[in-house]
């Protein structure tokens, strides 16, 4: 069953074209379980070509024009759940592999910043990632949590409340100025909301199908 109420009319936003308006209807269909998947993927080690996918779908589904207050909150918390699912499988990942995973995953240049870091702030590293916005990288920091023993309960707790206040947050924007947002789009991305929207829908499937064959390469 949808999450999303049905569509009845077009999206305030018009991309001039049926393509573009059936493309965003079926986006914005996905609804709680669609924005679920993308945080799970998101907050993982399945790379995407596009940082921040959450916060764009979260956005999009919350400056919807039947996104209810009550809504635009169930839909911030489908986010949440789904970045907390996937950021315990990467910690999880980091705890089970250790330095290895780290090397192999991020690169030893890279890793020692992070681990410092880490080392210093503990929880709390992984907190600061998770609210800042691209194009600050989360995977190392969550793998480098769980490599060095950052305890769970601590992990979920921080970075939990991390992705609430960010998604809370964005899903406020979406409602107060996402219509407004919208309202532009259709005036200045008429002619070109088609194949933006396809390039963007083209590049989440296309980095999953890659990052869950690297997964199990790597797990070989």
């Amino acid at each position: 069953m949808s999450l999303a109420p049905p569509l009845k009319h077009p999206l305030a936003l018009r991309a001039g074209s049926s393509a573009s308006s059936g493309l965003l209807r079926w986006l914005v269909g996905l609804g709680g379980i669609g924005l679920f998947g993308v945080a799970v993927i998101d907050s993982s080690m399945i790379p995407i070509p596009l940082p921040g996918s959450t916060d764009l779908l979260l956005l999009i589904l919350c400056a919807h024009p039947y996104t209810s207050p009550a809504l635009a909150i169930s839909f911030v918390a489908w986010a949440v759940a789904g970045s907390i699912a996937g950021g315990y499988l990467t910690w999880r990942t980091g705890q089970k592999g250790g330095d290895a995973a780290l090397d192999r995953t991020i690169g030893s240049k890279k890793l020692k910043p992070v681990i410092r870091w880490v080392k210093r702030n503990g929880a709390l590293s992984v907190s600061v990632a998770a609210l800042l916005p691209p194009p600050i990288p989360l995977l190392p920091f969550l793998l480098t949590a769980g490599a060095l023993g950052v305890p769970a309960g601590r992990f979920l707790v921080s970075f939990g409340a991390a992705r609430l206040v960010r998604y809370s947050l964005i899903g406020w924007l979406g409602i107060t100025y996402g219509r407004h947002f919208l309202h532009m789009w259709q005036h200045t991305m008429a002619g070109w909301s088609t194949p933006v929207l396809t390039i963007y829908l083209g590049l989440v499937a296309l980095g999953a199908c890659y990052g869950l064959w690297k997964f199990f390469r790597q797990k070989k």
